[in-house]
């Protein structure tokens, strides 16, 4: 959500924010669909993502059993810098793009626009089911189409992890004071991308990404006391 977009309308029209407080407003977990099984749906606990780290292991193990062990190393790793570089393209160009018309800003605000509202709701930090298993397993069958097994299985593997990483890495520099130099580094940034400019900082996990892009911020930006 940008600036201009919060001056153009009221960020909170969703809901009445009567007597809270800004905690309470920024971790508050609105309603955002009418339908209760859906809105239950768009809510998940920050553990959910774990459950795909059976199948990234048995994919890895798979590749590694047909492979040699450089090999399935190098595609690990390879997998895992395509979902960095995957999380930053999305989060770029898909999740702070606003669509025009009310439809497209409901769907902004579905994807990210909530988020960014209500950057502490601890239900709303990771991907729900209904977004990251379709996600998953289209890169699957498209890392399956690139690559074919059995560099596929190693492939997908790194993907796996990184994804995962990438979503318990989000909810905890939002939940989690930081206890080492790099959580101090990727907490910082990804507060800037909140609480100063939300059109940079888009590598949550990986903020180097920023740096080949020219989308990071300088030593002298810090966060300011309002969501963006």
């Amino acid at each position: 959500m940008s600036d201009a977009t919060q001056g153009a309308r009221d960020p909170y029209a969703h809901m009445s924010t009567q007597g809270m407080t800004k905690a309470e407003l920024l971790m508050a977990s609105p309603r955002l669909f009418q339908n209760p099984l859906l809105d239950k749906l768009s809510r998940v606990h920050w553990s959910f993502p774990l459950v795909y780290l059976p199948f990234a292991f048995w994919l890895l193990w798979k590749g590694a059993v047909e492979l040699p062990a450089l090999a399935t190393i190098g595609c690990l790793i390879l997998g895992y810098v395509l979902w960095t570089l995957s999380e930053y393209v999305v989060h770029r160009w898909l999740f702070h793009t606003e669509f025009q018309g009310e439809i497209g800003q409901r769907i902004h605000f579905l994807l990210h626009g909530v988020h960014h509202v209500h950057p502490s709701d601890p239900l709303r930090l990771v991907m729900p089911p209904l977004m990251s298993v379709p996600l998953m397993a289209l890169a699957y069958v498209v890392i399956g189409a690139l690559f074919g097994p059995p560099l596929s299985y190693a492939v997908t593997a790194g993907f796996l992890f990184g994804y995962v990483f990438y979503d318990e890495i989000h909810f905890h520099v939002h939940h989690r004071a930081p206890r080492t130099r790099v959580e101090q580094i990727l907490r910082h940034e990804h507060m800037l991308h909140h609480f100063r400019d939300p059109l940079r900082g888009f590598g949550v996990s990986c903020p180097y990404w920023d740096t080949v892009f020219h989308t990071g911020y300088t030593k002298e930006d810090k966060p300011g006391d309002k969501p963006v």
